[in-house]
């Protein structure tokens, strides 16, 4: 599958299929990141909601309405919420990691300051918990909300874990647990909870979020070591100079010996990085077959993820998160 050919891409037709629904969580988004007090908050969230981000979580949790029968108006919010969540954490991990690029422009602490893109962060925060509490439904609601928190978690974790090589797969896998697949997780099952699944349903929805929600992550850590610039949206390497224990580099670091180990403590652990320092790591990474390694386990999760729609109703919807799954890995098959 070529992600070049814009007539194949399962996001696409995910998104014309939705397209009447995504129209109203579009307008709705609109609506409530203006403040007639702050303008500086639809100017620094504009800049990142209208920079051409792909909606993919809201459209989960519109698609996993949908298939589960819902016909009511409370998906919308739904969507929009999801979508201000994650709008949020970008806002707060750029300032985080002090990046300079997202989705291919500057960062907003970059055009603006830090303070504006933790406050905006904190606003959109606040707005998701408004919009999620119209459905008037206690288990959203709880779904949301915890998931909001995991999200928090799984990045202090991850900057704990930062620059420490004693840093396992285990470990890994629980930060983009949390910092990613726990609101694609949440954006799914809200679906379901949203249009009264039965529990065999809404346990295949999660379970669907949570796998391609890993693998999303995995082919991003991986596409950092040789993605092109304008498809990934950020620079190559970047997360080599922030040095983000990644699953490529966890995989080098346990395969090392003991001069691959001082490399790796070098200019991961103090920080020490000079010119052909990044060429070096990739090298070591295509020596021990980590940069592979990752891609299969990828590959899995993703083929995790599609095994789980098999408990889900028949529905058009339903093919094309199918194919999502393979289209998050296509760029690394």
């Amino acid at each position: 599958m070529s992600l070049d050919d814009k007539a194949v891409k399962p996001h696409d037709r995910l998104a014309q299929a939705l397209a009447g629904d995504m129209e109203a969580v579009n307008a709705l988004i609109r609506e409530k990141m203006a403040s007639k007090h702050a303008p500086r908050i639809p100017e620094v969230t504009a800049h990142l909601v209208e920079a051409g981000g792909k909606r993919l979580r809201p459209m989960l949790t519109l698609a996993a309405a949908r298939i589960c029968g819902y016909n009511g108006p409370y998906h919308v919010h739904l969507a929009a919420t999801v979508e201000f969540i994650h709008t949020a954490t970008l806002l707060h991990d750029d300032v985080v990691d002090e990046s300079a690029q997202r989705r291919g422009r500057p960062t907003a602490n970059l055009l603006w300051d830090n303070k504006s893109s933790v406050l905006v962060g904190d606003y959109l925060f606040a707005r998701a918990f408004q919009l999620m509490t119209e459905p008037d439904n206690m288990r959203v609601l709880g779904i949301l909300s915890n998931a909001s928190a995991v999200i928090a978690e799984g990045e202090v974790l991850q900057l704990t874990a930062a620059q420490d090589l004693s840093t396992t797969e285990d470990t890994y896998l629980q930060v983009i647990r949390g910092k990613t697949a726990a609101l694609f997780s949440a954006a799914t099952q809200v679906g379901g909870v949203l249009a009264e699944a039965d529990e065999t349903a809404e346990k295949a929805l999660f379970d669907y979020g949570d796998a391609l929600g890993i693998a999303f992550q995995m082919v991003d850590d991986l596409l950092d070591y040789g993605g092109v610039t304008d498809v990934i949206g950020k620079n190559t390497g970047d997360d080599f100079r922030e040095r983000k224990l990644t699953l490529p580099v966890i995989k080098a670091v346990a395969a090392a010996d003991q001069t691959e180990r001082a490399f790796w403590s070098r200019v991961i652990e103090k920080g020490d990085q000079q010119d052909g320092d990044l060429e070096q790591a990739m090298a070591l990474m295509a020596k021990h077959g980590t940069l592979a390694a990752t891609r299969d386990a990828a590959i899995l999760w993703a083929d995790q993820a599609r095994a789980a729609l098999s408990a889900l109703p028949a529905h058009p919807l339903r093919d094309m998160l199918d194919d999502l799954a393979d289209y998050v890995v296509a760029r690394v098959r």
